[in-house]
């Protein structure tokens, strides 16, 4: 095997056009590490936040973007038992997913689901650690409740629509299309709301409120969504596409009772998102191995197509998960 593998890099902060090609080593497993030998990587919006200067890697991860991959493991660090040089897995990176290989913990990976292809399983990690966590962990959503989720086309969108559904919530969702909201709709939510033509906040409110809203948006979102909730409500922010600071009325926090809270994967520790795919294992792969849920795919490009992958996740025309090819 050659020491050098291809990767895209991040030349400067700006616009896609600074991904390029390059070379680098290929890394190797530490103690309780695998190496991973990428067939396909999930682009996700934390990977354009990177590109930009506004979302910095943890210290100790690697610099080039990808936070999640499906492939074979190629080497194993020592301590690993679960994995095995030749297993297929899916896995949670880090960092370093555009590239021929990755290392990320053993623990972070998960198998492929019954089958699926490796195609699809690369987009499973990071939008389903999320959403498993923000909205089942976290926001405690149950069977019967009233549950929104804004950016309801978008990976985790479609992800939050299809597990909230299939565990017996009733799902809303918002988005900026008429053939947006149908996807919606397709996937299982009971009502889709353009957030271009139909106010949100008065389309829950006549449901009676949301019991809980999953949001990405932030910025005027935030007080809208608190007059979205019902009583005794939960808000769970996730991201802030629209900025994280707003004037809100905490009076009406105290007095109806609400929460809000929040998270961000990547910089949570290594034990916590072990524990989350865990739980992932235990909940939700029995639901990909039976085929309830799965993952949504919109587009697909090759590792030197970074540049066009960005490009279309910055578009927001797309409807589900966007993948580049590797291996």
């Amino acid at each position: 095997m050659s020491s050098m593998m291809r990767a895209v890099e991040i030349t400067k902060p700006g616009p896609a056009e600074v991904l390029e090609m390059t070379e680098r080593p290929i890394p190797q497993p530490g103690p309780g590490e695998v190496l991973l030998k990428i067939a396909y990587a999930g682009v996700n919006r934390p990977d354009v936040l990177q590109r930009a200067g506004l979302y910095a890697p943890p210290p100790t991860a690697s610099d080039l973007p990808g936070l999640e991959a499906s492939g074979t493991i190629a080497a194993v660090g020592a301590g690993v038992s679960d994995w095995a040089e030749g297993d297929e897995v899916c896995a949670l990176l880090p960092g370093g997913g555009y590239a021929d290989y990755a290392l990320t913990p053993a623990a972070h990976c998960l198998p492929i689901p019954r089958g699926m292809a490796l195609r699809e399983a690369a987009c499973l990690p990071e939008t389903f650690f999320t959403v498993w966590s923000n909205v089942f962990q976290r926001g405690g959503l149950i069977a019967g409740e009233r549950f929104l989720v804004h950016g309801g086309s978008s990976g985790i969108g479609t992800t939050a629509i299809q597990l909230a559904s299939v565990l017996g919530a009733r799902v809303f969702a918002t988005a900026g299309s008429d053939e947006k909201c149908a996807a919606c709709v397709k996937l299982g939510a009971e009502k889709a709301i353009n957030y271009r033509t139909e106010d949100f906040v008065d389309a829950m409110r006549a449901e009676g409120g949301a019991n809980l809203i999953l949001d990405m948006v932030g910025g005027d979102y935030i007080g809208r969504n608190v007059k979205a909730l019902a009583d005794d409500g939960r808000l769970v922010q996730i991201a802030f596409l629209q900025g994280p600071q707003v004037e809100l009325n905490f009076a009406q926090v105290m007095m109806r009772r609400l929460t809000i809270t929040g998270s961000t994967l990547r910089p949570q520790s290594d034990l916590a998102k072990a524990r989350i795919a865990e739980s992932l294992a235990e909940n939700v792969w029995p639901l990909l191995d039976a085929g309830r849920v799965a993952p949504v795919m919109d587009s697909e490009f090759t590792l030197d197509e970074a540049v066009q992958a960005h490009q279309r996740m910055e578009s927001s025309g797309h409807i589900g998960k966007i993948v580049m090819k590797v291996g």
